[in-house]
């Protein structure tokens, strides 16, 4: 026993802990259960990079439906019940081994397809996507690399993207590759701003833990993170 401690006092010590717990075990409760179902049921997941821009903006916080694809055990990747599968479009939100880091993507090669991208340009089992002009209001642009936006289109997908004017992305060009049995192809909106599957290789089922299609809040670091008004309870394509 450390000098200075006595048995009567580490008695002492453990009692007033247990009372402290018994006497706000109502707190303790409902803190554990909302961090259960945060983890089980539904989150939010801030935004800090510019890689699903436009669609997702620098400083969104985006809400997380988290019992979309599976029930799992809260705090674990264990699946409960499985409900659905990830679809080509959806916006995921990841706990990517590779990146060691939760990372928020679009799926777009679902298992066994073929994708490649020609100059930025999708193609996804041989099927070119279509792409019409957008213009984008309120992005804040990089003044050094400026871009252009599209809306992207194939199938039922149709999400507007970023592409770069004058600095593509070394993985602008890239594929075919074929998507392997019970893993993902994902890519951000931004597609010469984000570290994705094109170097970080497929996702694994397992590591996708939600889905989001609305945003929550807004803040805007580039005014002092005041909230952006019409951005609350903005749908994500």
């Amino acid at each position: 026993m450390p000098a200075g401690l006595s048995r009567s006092t580490l008695g002492s010590d453990m009692r007033k802990l247990i009372r402290l717990l018994v006497q706000n075990r109502s707190l303790f409760v409902f803190m554990l259960g909302m961090l259960a179902f945060r983890s089980a049921v539904a989150d939010w997941n801030d935004v800090p990079t510019g890689s699903m821009q436009p669609t997702i903006r620098i400083g969104d916080r985006i809400l997380v439906d988290r019992s979309a694809y599976d029930i799992r055990v809260p705090f674990t990747h264990i699946s409960l019940y499985h409900r659905a599968d990830p679809q080509r479009g959806d916006i995921v939100v990841l706990d990517s081994a590779a990146a060691h880091e939760r990372l928020v993507k679009r799926v777009i090669g679902l298992p066994g397809d073929v994708v490649a991208l020609h100059d930025n340009m999708l193609y996804v089992n041989g099927t070119r996507a279509s792409y019409a002009p957008l213009q984008e209001r309120g992005i804040a642009d990089d003044t050094a690399n400026p871009a252009r936006y599209e809306l992207e289109s194939l199938g039922a997908m149709h999400h507007a993207v970023r592409l770069s004017l004058h600095a593509p992305s070394p993985a602008s060009d890239y594929g075919p590759v074929t998507v392997p049995q019970g893993q993902y192809l994902l890519l951000g909106d931004d597609r010469d701003n984000s570290f994705d599957s094109r170097f970080l290789g497929f996702v694994p089922r397992a590591e996708i833990v939600g889905r989001s299609r609305y945003v929550a809040l807004s803040l805007d670091p580039q005014h002092h993170y005041l909230p952006r008004s019409g951005r609350f309870g903005t749908a994500l394509d």
